[in-house]
Protein backbone atom coordinates (compact mmCIF):
# COMPACT_ATOMS: atom_id res chain seq x y z
CA UNK A 1 0.00 0.00 0.00
CA UNK A 2 1.60 3.17 -1.16
CA UNK A 3 0.93 6.45 0.95
CA UNK A 4 0.23 9.74 -0.41
CA UNK A 5 3.34 11.82 -0.62
CA UNK A 6 4.10 15.44 -1.93
CA UNK A 7 5.50 13.34 -5.39
CA UNK A 8 2.11 11.28 -5.81
CA UNK A 9 0.27 15.15 -5.35
CA UNK A 10 2.17 16.50 -7.51
CA UNK A 11 1.61 13.61 -9.92
CA UNK A 12 -2.19 13.84 -9.88
CA UNK A 13 -2.16 17.71 -10.47
CA UNK A 14 0.26 17.57 -13.11
CA UNK A 15 -2.16 14.57 -14.93
CA UNK A 16 -3.61 15.12 -18.06
CA UNK A 17 -7.00 13.04 -17.05
CA UNK A 18 -7.26 15.21 -13.82
CA UNK A 19 -6.07 18.59 -16.29
CA UNK A 20 -7.82 18.11 -19.49
CA UNK A 21 -11.46 17.99 -17.43
CA UNK A 22 -10.67 20.45 -15.37
CA UNK A 23 -9.52 23.24 -17.43
CA UNK A 24 -12.58 22.43 -19.92
CA UNK A 25 -15.42 22.58 -16.87
CA UNK A 26 -13.51 26.16 -16.30
CA UNK A 27 -13.92 27.80 -19.90
CA UNK A 28 -17.17 26.44 -20.04
CA UNK A 29 -18.27 28.26 -17.18
CA UNK A 30 -16.16 31.03 -17.85
CA UNK A 31 -18.24 32.10 -21.30
CA UNK A 32 -20.97 31.07 -19.23
CA UNK A 33 -20.26 33.91 -17.24
CA UNK A 34 -18.75 36.14 -19.93
CA UNK A 35 -22.61 35.67 -21.01
CA UNK A 36 -24.27 36.57 -18.45
CA UNK A 37 -21.73 39.91 -17.87
CA UNK A 38 -22.64 41.04 -21.58
CA UNK A 39 -26.17 41.25 -21.02
CA UNK A 40 -28.24 44.57 -20.66
CA UNK A 41 -28.98 44.62 -17.29
CA UNK A 42 -26.05 45.08 -14.81
CA UNK A 43 -25.16 41.86 -12.63
CA UNK A 44 -24.24 41.90 -9.08
CA UNK A 45 -20.72 40.09 -8.27
CA UNK A 46 -23.00 36.91 -6.70
CA UNK A 47 -24.58 36.56 -9.83
CA UNK A 48 -21.63 36.90 -11.85
CA UNK A 49 -19.51 34.41 -9.09
CA UNK A 50 -22.69 32.06 -9.47
CA UNK A 51 -22.44 31.78 -13.06
CA UNK A 52 -18.43 31.07 -13.26
CA UNK A 53 -18.75 28.36 -10.46
CA UNK A 54 -22.51 26.98 -9.95
CA UNK A 55 -24.74 27.96 -12.85
CA UNK A 56 -26.24 25.27 -14.22
CA UNK A 57 -27.80 24.85 -18.14
CA UNK A 58 -27.01 27.62 -20.62
CA UNK A 59 -23.89 27.89 -23.66
CA UNK A 60 -21.70 25.48 -23.65
CA UNK A 61 -22.80 22.82 -21.25
CA UNK A 62 -19.93 22.41 -18.68
CA UNK A 63 -21.28 18.59 -17.77
CA UNK A 64 -20.73 17.82 -21.70
CA UNK A 65 -17.30 19.74 -21.55
CA UNK A 66 -15.97 17.82 -18.72
CA UNK A 67 -17.01 14.55 -19.34
CA UNK A 68 -15.66 14.56 -22.88
CA UNK A 69 -12.42 15.85 -21.90
CA UNK A 70 -11.85 13.18 -19.61
CA UNK A 71 -13.07 10.14 -22.14
CA UNK A 72 -10.91 11.62 -24.46
CA UNK A 73 -8.01 12.17 -22.25
CA UNK A 74 -8.49 8.20 -21.14
CA UNK A 75 -8.50 7.15 -25.34
CA UNK A 76 -5.28 9.36 -25.80
CA UNK A 77 -3.49 8.03 -22.43
CA UNK A 78 -4.85 4.16 -22.06
CA UNK A 79 -6.28 3.63 -25.87
CA UNK A 80 -9.61 2.99 -27.38
CA UNK A 81 -9.18 -1.08 -26.33
CA UNK A 82 -8.60 -0.24 -22.43
CA UNK A 83 -11.30 -0.71 -19.40
CA UNK A 84 -11.05 2.52 -18.41
CA UNK A 85 -11.78 4.09 -21.44
CA UNK A 86 -14.89 2.20 -21.93
CA UNK A 87 -16.32 3.07 -18.35
CA UNK A 88 -15.67 6.30 -19.15
CA UNK A 89 -17.22 6.47 -22.18
CA UNK A 90 -20.66 4.84 -20.47
CA UNK A 91 -20.26 7.17 -18.48
CA UNK A 92 -19.89 10.16 -20.36
CA UNK A 93 -22.69 8.76 -22.52
CA UNK A 94 -25.24 8.71 -19.60
CA UNK A 95 -23.79 11.64 -18.53
CA UNK A 96 -24.61 13.69 -21.97
CA UNK A 97 -27.87 11.67 -22.10
CA UNK A 98 -28.84 13.50 -18.49
CA UNK A 99 -27.36 16.66 -19.44
CA UNK A 100 -30.16 17.23 -22.45
CA UNK A 101 -32.90 14.89 -21.43
CA UNK A 102 -33.80 13.96 -17.66
CA UNK A 103 -32.45 17.46 -16.11
CA UNK A 104 -34.13 19.38 -19.29
CA UNK A 105 -37.56 17.67 -19.24
CA UNK A 106 -37.58 17.86 -15.02
CA UNK A 107 -36.42 21.82 -15.56
CA UNK A 108 -38.89 22.68 -17.99
CA UNK A 109 -41.54 20.99 -16.47
CA UNK A 110 -40.70 22.84 -12.71
CA UNK A 111 -40.55 26.25 -14.79
CA UNK A 112 -44.73 25.43 -15.49
CA UNK A 113 -45.41 24.03 -12.12
CA UNK A 114 -44.48 27.09 -10.42
CA UNK A 115 -46.23 29.64 -13.14
CA UNK A 116 -49.59 27.62 -12.48
CA UNK A 117 -48.75 27.93 -8.97
CA UNK A 118 -48.50 31.38 -9.28
CA UNK A 119 -51.87 31.73 -11.22
CA UNK A 120 -53.72 29.34 -8.72
CA UNK A 121 -52.53 31.69 -5.80
CA UNK A 122 -53.35 35.03 -7.72
CA UNK A 123 -57.00 33.71 -7.83
CA UNK A 124 -56.99 31.83 -4.44
CA UNK A 125 -54.93 33.74 -2.06
CA UNK A 126 -53.15 30.34 -0.99
CA UNK A 127 -49.57 30.75 -0.84
CA UNK A 128 -47.33 28.64 -3.43
CA UNK A 129 -43.69 28.51 -2.57
CA UNK A 130 -42.11 27.73 -5.95
CA UNK A 131 -39.60 24.46 -7.05
CA UNK A 132 -36.21 24.59 -7.91
CA UNK A 133 -35.64 24.92 -11.56
CA UNK A 134 -32.84 22.99 -12.65
CA UNK A 135 -31.57 23.67 -16.04
CA UNK A 136 -30.38 20.90 -18.20
CA UNK A 137 -29.22 21.58 -21.65
CA UNK A 138 -30.69 21.59 -25.41
CA UNK A 139 -28.91 19.48 -27.65
CA UNK A 140 -26.60 22.34 -29.50
CA UNK A 141 -24.86 23.65 -26.32
CA UNK A 142 -24.15 19.68 -25.03
CA UNK A 143 -22.72 19.55 -28.45
CA UNK A 144 -20.67 22.31 -28.42
CA UNK A 145 -19.31 21.64 -24.46
CA UNK A 146 -18.61 17.93 -26.32
CA UNK A 147 -16.38 19.67 -28.70
CA UNK A 148 -14.98 22.58 -26.23
CA UNK A 149 -13.71 19.15 -24.20
CA UNK A 150 -12.43 17.15 -27.02
CA UNK A 151 -10.54 20.18 -28.23
CA UNK A 152 -8.83 21.01 -24.88
CA UNK A 153 -8.10 17.24 -23.94
CA UNK A 154 -6.28 17.10 -27.65
CA UNK A 155 -4.50 20.51 -26.57
CA UNK A 156 -3.45 18.88 -23.83
CA UNK A 157 -2.15 15.65 -25.19
CA UNK A 158 -0.54 17.26 -28.32
CA UNK A 159 0.62 20.58 -26.96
Amino acid sequence: MSSINSASVKAFFENPLFLAPVTSWFFAQLIKAVAVLSGRRRKTVKEVLEALAWRTGGMPSSHSALVTSMTTSVAFKEGLGSNVFIISLWFALIVLRDAMGVRRASGLQAHVLNFLGKKVAEKTGVEYHPVKEVHGHTPLEVVVGGLLGIFIAAAYVFL
